[in-house]
């Protein structure tokens, strides 16, 4: 059965589009299609700060929103802070969202005792430390590591970012006690494979957790049934008052 599977990249640019499209083409199952789209016109290119993540949501929320109207049976909020998880999950009827950390969390303490989380910067680490704490893997964190590097730094010197990560992960492993390694932005991808060889341990890549997930939960939904209760949590917002509040109409119409 078809998985139509779309991450939203919640940045302002495309420019990783293409390379989140290539590596999930090459992990996905046969039956799996998988679309990336960012957002345009002018906005944050990165959501390093609080600010530039709360300006994104309302357009998150839209395009969630969007592509469970294109028939899209999962849709990814494809940032390690998780944006607007909640929302979007309460605004999709029917469709799958997940996210990245709480794909990856779930995978790594799965895979291993303790883990270890490799941010771009310290800036980043109190908002995705509430995450860890509000997903229940409190127990199973050792410790945040700073690579000082931005979302846009990871992939302009490659040799220097791995240099980075090995450096971060060993200390992780050897002095934390972490035996699982997560890497804590969808920016950090084309690592992991190579890196996991050398550590000895799993290293959890924040874009193809997030999309393996998804394919996961789409199946157990297609199969089994399973997929988000809308009893408490989730529950979708009556449809009267979306319509009478029009939350999803532009000045060009319904989206």
């Amino acid at each position: 059965m078809t998985k139509k599977i779309l991450f939203i990249n919640p940045l302002h640019t495309d420019v990783f589009d293409e390379e989140f499209r290539t590596q999930f083409e090459s992990y996905k199952s046969p039956e799996t299609v998988v679309d990336v789209v960012s957002f345009a016109g002018t906005g944050p290119i990165h959501v390093e700060y609080n600010c530039y993540e709360a300006m994104v949501i309302p357009e998150l929320i839209r395009t969630v929103k969007k592509a469970e109207e294109d028939g899209y049976d999962a849709a990814i909020l494809g940032c390690f802070y998780d944006p607007a998880l909640r929302a979007c999950r309460e605004v999709a009827e029917k469709m799958v969202v997940t996210a990245p950390a709480e794909a990856a969390l779930h995978i790594a303490t799965t895979l291993g005792e303790n883990f270890s989380i490799l941010v771009g910067r310290k800036k980043w680490i109190p908002e995705m430390k509430e995450n860890v704490h509000k997903y229940g893997f409190a127990h199973k964190l050792t410790s945040f590591k700073s690579l000082e590097l931005g979302v846009h730094d990871f992939q302009k010197d490659p040799e220097e970012t791995k240099r980075r990560i090995r450096a971060a992960a060993n200390e992780a492993i050897k002095i934390d006690g972490a035996d699982v390694i997560v890497l804590g932005c969808t920016g950090e991808f084309g690592f992991f494979e190579s890196l996991q060889e050398e550590l000895g341990v799993p290293v959890i890549d924040a874009s193809c957790a997030p999309f393996k997930y998804a394919e996961f939960l789409v199946e157990v939904k297609q199969k089994l049934a399973w997929t988000h209760s809308k009893k408490v949590g989730y529950q979708s917002p009556p449809a009267d008052e979306v319509r009478d509040f029009k939350l999803f109409e532009t000045a060009e119409g319904k989206i």
